[in-house]
């Protein structure tokens, strides 16, 4: 009888388990933390498709290099969870993205593992050269090591660390994973020139004095496959002529290539080097491999089938009524066009570009050039739908103010993702825009309450060119309201009241509305009578509707899923500089909180920020009791 084989991954506490490991054993490691990630990713949901693509690749640096003395940066971060597995945290991997549990992403109080949290793309090469840096200046941390997809290499930010890097000339690695599909398929010139280098040869070229430490017909190989890549022998690659060493293209599920390039790299390496590594996302798992997405996020999944655990919903998404009402809007006018920062199903305008191809732009995960680049077909007369999420629009701000608002340019910024997103958890919160965008000059800002409410500023936006137009939306799907055939036309400016009282007024914007309503049952119930009323517009404010609100009602709360400074703030503003705060008016602000919220369920993040029907009911009766004590105070003194 044989006795069963021991699961080398119950023997890894920790990376410096891995040294003792022979190659061989690496590679069932790597096959058993393949099976150890699918199965955690089962239950919990998560990024599945972008860390199966990592599992050699993750094994092979922690063989070869001394984290944590050594620094590994994952760029974004979809791509850590066999990293997680093998650096201390296997024991609670299934609470991963769940209230309490690992985070979805890389992050510095998670462990030390970690030393530079990430979940945006395309900062691991800026941050991996900050590291060398400190290095160099006498602090104490050994190598940086970036891993970047070939997604995230094609931002701007990617380019100029790059260059800075190979300008300094420090020792620095950077791991290209080229798996030829970010979240959707990659577009641009990098896409197509990575794509083009990889039929080559395993090793595209080896820094001189690096490919001594090969085996012999690997250097011999390395050598032919230079010629191959540069087309000549005197010429380098882009990567070379940004100051790099250029190792590549090497197949990234082959543990064998991979050890003996880091190897090399590792001992020869004066420089920045940059390693060319081929990868399959969903490697080793048939759904994921065979899947349109190659499962890039699941939910909770049956590991024999592959089939995915949907939530039922009567409500159909934000984002599918976004891409739905976009796609009506485009057919009644020409001018229409998107643009999405590789995230064309995310933010739904693949609806439009699966009858309209020619009219929505994919511009790569670059959100600066995708606002400039609608900015641009705004002042040539188009009307462009600017599609990104609220977390990531923040990457382009600084051509929002500069060449939208300045300009003065009707662009639409169609902002995904508001408020709370649950188990991505604050890196992907959508918390700012209220604020950043509510201070620009000329801009006009709306927050829709439901589904309906997002058709009407659908149509809204596609005929506003008197200036930029933003409208934000929740993640998830919608309140389940009844749906009109096609948006219609709002009055910029103008809310709408929704419920009648006479004690109370709830000024909620956008989807904090629900909640607003359910607490105000609860407040009439208990014997405070309260209005409900929805701004829809965070600017220009409804100076008339608020005049009315504070004129009628003691106590007036906003309420917004928003950070402080935004729709509450400017509420506040023209109420003070309207002289209407000397009127002993009660009003109150719920905003989120000035702190960052960690992942969970919606409902508990928002719990945990203050803004749930109980919070609001508690509010309301602080702010109406508190206000009370005063009436009765100065009556007598007033009657006297």
């Amino acid at each position: 009888m044989t006795r069963p084989v021991t699961p080398l991954l119950d023997r890894i506490g920790g990376p410096a388990d891995l040294k003792g490991l022979s190659d061989s054993e690496l590679r069932r490691l790597a096959d058993e933390l393949r099976a150890e990630v699918i199965s955690a990713v089962s239950v919990t949901g998560g990024h599945l498709g972008s860390s199966l693509g990592v599992v050699e690749l993750t094994v092979a640096i922690h063989a070869v290099f001394n984290a944590p003395a050594d620094k590994l940066i994952f760029d974004v971060g979809h791509q850590c969870y066999p990293h997680k597995v093998l650096t201390g945290r296997r024991d609670r991997i299934r609470t991963l993205r769940q209230e309490g549990g690992l985070s979805g992403f890389t992050k510095r109080s998670e462990s030390p593992f970690d030393p530079f949290g990430a979940a945006h793309s395309s900062t691991s090469i800026s941050a991996a050269l900050g590291f060398a840096t400190g290095r160099d200046m006498g602090m104490p941390t050994g190598d940086a090591i970036a891993v970047i997809g070939d997604g995230a290499i094609s931002a701007g930010m990617a380019y100029e660390a790059m260059n800075h890097a190979g300008d300094l000339g420090k020792r620095l690695f950077v791991i290209l994973n080229d798996n030829e599909m970010s979240i959707a398929p990659p577009v641009g010139a990098m896409s197509r020139y990575l794509s083009g280098l990889n039929p080559l040869m395993p090793f595209a070229r080896l820094a001189e004095g690096m490919e001594a430490a090969l085996p012999g017909p690997l250097r011999e190989g390395a050598r032919r496959a230079r010629a191959l890549v540069t087309g000549q022998q005197d010429r380098g690659t882009l990567f070379e002529e940004l100051g790099f060493s250029y190792i590549g293209p090497v197949d990234g599920h082959d543990m064998d290539d991979l050890l003996a390039v880091l190897r090399a790299a590792r001992v020869r390496a004066s420089g920045p080097v940059l390693i060319h590594v081929i990868t399959k996302k969903g490697k080793g798992y048939a759904p994921a491999e065979t899947a349109a997405d190659k499962y890039h996020g699941v939910s909770k999944f049956d590991v024999l089938s592959g089939e995915q655990k949907a939530t039922p919903s009567n409500a159909p998404a934000y984002t599918k009524v976004f891409g739905q009402a976009l796609l009506q809007e485009a057919r009644h006018d020409s001018r229409i066009v998107a643009v999405t920062a590789a995230m064309p199903s995310g933010t739904g305008v693949d609806i439009l570009a699966a009858q309209m191809p020619s009219r929505v732009f994919d511009v790569g995960i670059a959100e600066q050039h995708a606002v400039t680049f609608a900015a641009g077909m705004a002042a040539a007369g188009l009307r462009p739908f600017c599609a990104i999420y609220s977390t990531f629009l923040q990457r382009g701000y600084d051509q929002i103010v500069h060449d939208v608002a300045l300009q003065g340019l009707p662009v639409r910024f169609a902002i995904d993702r508001a408020g709370l997103v649950g188990a991505d958890g604050a890196t992907h919160a959508g918390a700012f825009d209220l604020a950043f965008l509510g201070n620009l000059p000329g801009f006009t800002v709306m927050a829709a309450a439901d589904e309906a409410e997002l058709m009407h500023m659908v149509a809204t936006a596609a005929a506003h060119d008197a200036g930029p137009i933003a409208f934000r939306y929740p993640r998830g799907d919608g309140a389940g309201v009844d749906m009109p055939q096609r948006g219609r036309l709002l009055d910029i400016g103008k809310g709408r009241v929704m419920k009648e009282g006479s004690d109370v007024a709830l000024l909620s914007l956008g989807a904090s509305l629900a909640e607003c309503l359910a607490a105000a049952e609860e407040l009439d119930s208990a014997g405070i009578s309260t209005t409900v009323a929805d701004a829809r517009f965070a600017k220009p404010l409804d100076a008339a509707l608020i005049d009315q609100l504070v004129r009628h009602h003691g106590t007036v709360v906003t309420v917004e899923q928003g950070a402080q400074g935004g729709f509450g703030a400017l509420v506040l503003h023209y109420l003070a500089n309207s002289g209407q705060l000397d009127g002993g008016v009660s009003l109150r602000t719920m905003t989120l909180p000035d702190r960052f919220i960690d992942h969970a369920a919606p409902a508990a993040m928002y719990r945990d920020a203050g803004l749930t029907r109980a919070d609001i009911c508690r509010v309301v009766q602080d702010a109406h009791a508190r206000r009370a004590g005063r009436v009765l105070r100065l009556v007598p003194r007033g009657g006297a």
